[in-house]
């Protein structure tokens, strides 16, 4: 029989341990049919049913897409992958411009600005209408360097264009899972 000598006095409080992380970070495993030029349907968000232009794929799960704007009004956005539905259909986006690809693709670019808080005063008005959000014009400029080479291949494919202006929507009786896009 082992005896054991245990200390008259315990700490008052215990020594804080580490939780074991449960879940790690693994990196996104994108679906094969998601290669640049691609064209996709989206399926959630503001432009649900538009379809865009894959440009480049991000990091997180999320992907860089075009309309172009002046073909559908899609801008410059990043779609998380879930909520796109890839097509046979490509577009060539050889020409479109590397270094503002690079710089969109950063989060900075991405970052809203931080606004204050509302006063009391501005909440209680009256009668005045909200003012309209100016669109950054370094924004408008990255879009059309990215639009025009992209329009310029598009238009080069006939149909194309009023392909990507079109909605995609579903009647009562089509079943998605039974379609080829």
């Amino acid at each position: 029989m082992t005896t054991q000598n245990f200390s008259k006095h315990y700490p008052a409080e215990d020594e804080a341990q580490m939780k074991k992380a449960r879940k790690t970070a693994h990196p996104t495993k994108y679906r094969g049919s998601l290669q640049p030029g691609t064209v996709l349907i989206l399926l959630a968000g503001r432009f649900r049913g538009k379809r865009v232009v894959l440009l480049r794929q991000l990091s997180q799960g999320v992907l860089l897409i075009t309309g172009p704007f002046k073909s559908n009004g899609v801008p410059l956005r990043r779609v998380n992958h879930r909520y796109v539905i890839a097509t046979s259909t490509t577009v060539d986006i050889t020409g479109a411009d590397n270094e503002v690809l690079d710089r969109v693709s950063e989060d900075e670019y991405w970052a809203r600005e931080k606004k204050e808080g509302k006063g009391e005063d501005e909440f209680f008005q009256n009668g005045e209408a909200p003012s309209k959000k100016e669109t950054d014009p370094q924004r408008i400029e990255d879009q059309k360097k990215v639009d025009k080479a992209i329009m310029s291949n598009i238009r080069k494919v006939p149909d194309l264009e009023s392909y990507l202006a079109a909605t995609f929507s579903l009647r009562g009786d089509e079943k998605p899972h039974e379609m080829v896009f």
